[in-house]
């Protein structure tokens, strides 16, 4: 299944809009409250996926009987773009464990590349609801080799898939390698440069959020 956000109006599109705008974009601290902000809407409606069970609570004045979540979540990115995006799942996910993994391109002299992954610290996924997170999902290459490696040493029990912005090519990409990961994105953009840049999308988002690299 995948679930695009802005096909339905929200205050999502807000800050999606604000992500995008190439002056408001230029301010550090919104953008990375933006991918928060986002963050913790697609954990709201990732939410409305899970299994519930009853609980009792005592308040002052009797017991109430509230559903809450079966099971918390394990809440990963992919440093270092997704970090903002990552907390405002963890923000709603309050006692959700975290994974973060190093992961990146390495150019050919053809202009081609590969997936390199060289730090991966995760808690145990045995059986557990493992949501990965990643701001953008271009060719979808990085997140297909994360959660294969991940896979070969867990039993997940249900894999979500994250982004703000999507290409088509990436999301058929991940669909084709990991047919039963959810996605849930905020935007689907169609194109994508030579170098596997998002169009229009809004840019280097890692360097947007942490500034650019040297």
């Amino acid at each position: 299944m995948i679930f695009v956000l802005n096909k339905t109006n929200t205050i999502g599109n807000q800050f999606l809009a604000e992500m995008r705008n190439a002056i408001i974009q230029q301010d550090k601290l919104r953008f990375r409250l933006n991918q928060e902000r986002l963050g913790s809407i697609l954990a709201y409606e990732i939410s409305k996926k899970l299994s519930y069970e009853e609980q009792e609570v005592q308040t002052p004045l009797g017991v109430a009987n509230i559903n809450v979540p079966a099971q918390q979540p394990v809440i990963g990115t992919i440093l270092r773009a997704g970090l903002p995006f990552q907390r405002g799942f963890l923000n709603f996910f309050d006692q959700a464990e975290a994974a973060f993994i190093t992961a990146y391109r390495k150019v050919k002299k053809t202009g081609s590349f590969v997936i390199n992954i060289d730090h991966i610290a995760v808690p145990n996924l045995e059986d557990k609801i493992f949501i990965l997170c990643d701001t953008m999902l271009a060719t979808g290459q990085s997140i297909v080799e994360v959660c294969k490696q991940l896979m070969a040493q867990h039993i997940i029990k249900d894999l979500h898939i994250a982004a703000v912005i999507a290409s088509t090519e990436g999301i058929d990409h991940v669909r084709a390698n990991l047919p039963k990961a959810k996605i849930w994105v905020c935007a689907v953009d169609e194109e994508m440069t030579s170098k596997a840049y998002i169009v229009p999308g809004l840019g280097d988002a890692g360097d947007l959020a942490f500034g650019e690299k040297v």
